[in-house]
């Protein structure tokens, strides 16, 4: 079913402002978190959506990027994972589930939806989240997304991929990555010359 009042935000497109309920597990607090104030302080975003606390393919997701956590701090982007969730489950969760055990990012709630809505990845059947990723930039804009049905987890490690190809572009604008790039690898400066010679270009 279409609800045509609710307009997902796209890639290419600017993000409203939001904030939401958090819980802090690197000091057990609660707290919120605002796109405004990472964009002030000239951070990217990484929104990283799941179904709900306390399941099975989500626990292997957040302990995947449990393990990545400090490689995105260092690139400079905030890792923020959502469910539909209280703060007070995610506190929950994070003591019981083994597999949180190294988990330090913020852990943000949006019990009513109205995040996943501005998404797009809301289920209006479930009142779940669907497996959404969303790379903001420091202005506000998605550079990247990634959406996957309840039953299939996503990999921290193409996620910080892609966030470092953004943010490589993003200071090369006259560049763009190719397949599978990594940092310290070829990029390619698309132009007249480069049409038919991209096979060279890489070599």
């Amino acid at each position: 079913m279409e609800h045509a009042c609710i307009k997902p935000v796209k890639v290419g497109q600017q993000v409203e402002s939001f904030t939401m309920e958090t819980y802090i597990p690197t000091d057990f607090s609660f707290g919120r978190i605002s796109l405004e104030q990472h964009k002030k302080q000239g951070k990217w975003t990484v929104l990283v959506f799941y179904p709900a606390d306390f399941t099975f393919v989500c626990s292997t997701e957040l302990a995947d990027f449990a393990d990545k956590f400090e490689e995105f701090q260092a690139a400079g982007a905030e890792l923020i994972t959502v469910s539909t969730d209280t703060q007070f489950t995610h506190l929950a969760w994070k003591r019981e589930e083994k597999s949180l055990e190294k988990a330090k990012y913020i852990m943000a709630a949006d019990p009513t939806g109205s995040v996943s809505k501005m998404f797009g990845v809301y289920d209006y059947e479930t009142g779940l989240a669907l497996r959404g990723t969303f790379i903001i930039n420091p202005e506000g804009m998605i550079v990247a997304s990634e959406v996957n049905y309840y039953n299939v987890g996503r990999s921290a490690s193409e996620t910080l991929r892609k966030l470092k190809a953004s943010i490589y572009v993003a200071k090369h604008p006259e560049q763009a990555c190719p397949a599978n790039w990594h940092e310290g690898e070829k990029t390619l400066t698309p132009g007249a010359d480069l049409v038919g010679k991209v096979y060279d270009a890489l070599k």
